[in-house]
């Protein structure tokens, strides 16, 4: 089916049938249906293919959403997908966990009396598309080289660098710390949001590609960053953060406090079907719990709508400013409340209480004062407003930092910036150390996927041109 462009004006926005909230809040599978062929054409026919396209530039991988809004409206989604793809290596990935509405969708130039076009949804109908009729195909490079590269991580920003080495004709090794390729996408991200085979193609792919995967390797345990230096002409370092950033209030060593990524961590893998002790046994499990989040980010999303799933008694996130100001996609906020979830807005908590076990968490009611430097304004306490949320686990999720990087790799010349993460030449990527290169969250800190496969696509570039500059060096020492 063919549809013309510019039907914002006569067609509503439309995002694909989304599980009601009584069913989805029982299990961890994704919450929307799939968009049927009549409906992601006609929905991609909304598009006004204005002169300046915002959804691209604001967009971190650049991708050219008219265009393959286009060819889906014509029904043309083989070539949908090659546009897709070409400037996004997981589109799939993308098109089921982007905060749309903070990035393209969000700046969509057509007037919100009319809504943005479902960028996202039709993203994903696209690869999906892809995937069943076959039109994904490993990589076979015009030419192999000897230079190898390797790279510390196997999340999207390794990933991704990987993919576009490998169609350089690279020998690329992935070394990472866990079990399973895909990092947070695997072990962080709920599946209700990622389902795990959408991640474990990709890797299989990569697999079939010529990657090689060397997984359970833990840099500064099996191998130091010498090491890999020595081993392979290139280093890119995409390890990501993970130390959960904490909370000093009263009762801190209360049992029954957890940070978010043990929690999440557990969960998924009990999903995978691994064994997982802390499940079983309840400290990491909210089932039959009082459940408080502390925090208003994606990560907080996951963790009371994964709460929810796990069969909580209750569960609130308890978040200092209001809805207006939180830093999570309002989507997610919008899921979660259907969901059951209770947020307690313009709250902070003062101390968690109990003697052995948490059984509450004392809060203190807050008001939003004057802004400060960034321009957001400071939650300040409002005095005698304390009050007791009943708790039986309490998830800390308040972001992420860079762990010590000097102890974790153990390079000296390794040089660090005041934030803690690695300090790169913005240019190129490269670290302190010649043909060293690092990326994502261990560079910009706790951040998007898709900014992650940014850093790794333009990474890959430069990697590039320091191997065949230095090929051609070698070749002309050869020759002379």
């Amino acid at each position: 089916m063919t549809e013309k462009m510019l039907k914002f004006v006569s067609l509503e926005k439309k995002m694909p049938t989304k599980r009601a909230a009584d069913q989805r809040r029982t299990d961890f599978n994704e919450i929307y249906d799939e968009f049927d062929g009549d409906r992601a054409t006609a929905q991609a026919s909304r598009c006004s293919q204005c002169g300046i396209p915002y959804c691209q530039v604001h967009c971190p991988v650049q991708n050219n959403i008219p265009d393959w809004l286009m060819m889906t409206a014509a029904g043309r989604l083989e070539e949908a997908y090659e546009v897709s793809q070409a400037t996004n290596n997981f589109p799939e990935i993308c098109g089921r966990i982007c905060p749309q509405d903070r990035l393209c969708e969000g700046s969509c130039v057509i007037e919100k009396g009319f809504e943005s076009v479902t960028n996202g949804a039709v993203e994903k109908y696209i690869t999906d598309t892809a995937w069943e009729n076959g039109w994904v195909k490993p990589t076979v490079p015009a030419v192999e080289l000897k230079q190898s590269v390797g790279i510390i991580g196997a999340g999207p920003g390794g990933l991704a660098a990987a993919d576009e080495l490998r169609k350089k004709g690279y020998q690329v090794h992935v070394y990472d710390r866990y079990d399973r390729v895909g990092g947070l996408m695997i072990y962080g991200i709920p599946g209700f949001k990622l389902e795990k085979d959408v991640v474990e193609k990709r890797a299989q792919l990569l697999r079939d590609s010529g990657v090689t995967f060397h997984l359970n390797f833990e840099v500064g345990r099996d191998a130091t960053l010498g090491d890999l230096r020595e081993k392979h002409d290139a280093v890119i370092i995409a390890t990501g953060v993970y130390r959960s950033r904490d909370i000093t209030l009263p009762g801190s060593d209360t049992e029954g406090i957890v940070p978010a990524l043990e929690f999440l961590t557990a969960s998924n893998r009990k999903g995978l079907g691994d064994d997982v002790p802390a499940f079983d046994d309840g400290t990491l499990n909210a089932k039959g719990k009082n459940v408080v989040v502390i925090g208003g980010g994606d990560t907080a999303m996951d963790c009371v709508r994964t709460a929810m799933r796990q069969g909580a008694k209750s569960v609130k996130c308890l978040y200092r400013r209001d809805r207006k100001n939180m830093p999570g996609s309002l989507r997610e906020v919008t899921n979660a409340e259907e969901e059951g979830i209770e947020f307690v807005w313009l709250s902070a908590p003062k101390a968690f209480l109990g003697s052995e076990r948490i059984r509450a968490v004392r809060a203190v009611r807050m008001h939003l004062g004057i802004a400060d430097s960034t321009g957001r304004q400071v939650p300040v306490e409002i005095d005698g407003s304390e009050h007791d949320i009943p708790c039986d686990l309490a998830i800390k999720a308040l972001g992420f930092d860079a762990e010590d990087i000097p102890t974790l790799f153990d390079e000296p010349g390794l040089e660090v910036s005041r934030w803690g993460t690695i300090s790169v030449n913005f240019k190129t990527a490269m670290t302190s150390l010649e043909g060293v290169y690092a990326i994502g969250d261990i560079v910009r800190g706790a951040s998007l996927v898709v900014w992650a496969i940014r850093d790794g696509r333009d990474a890959s570039q430069s990697v590039h041109k320091f191997l065949t500059e230095k090929r051609q060096s070698e070749q002309a020492a050869l020759a002379s």
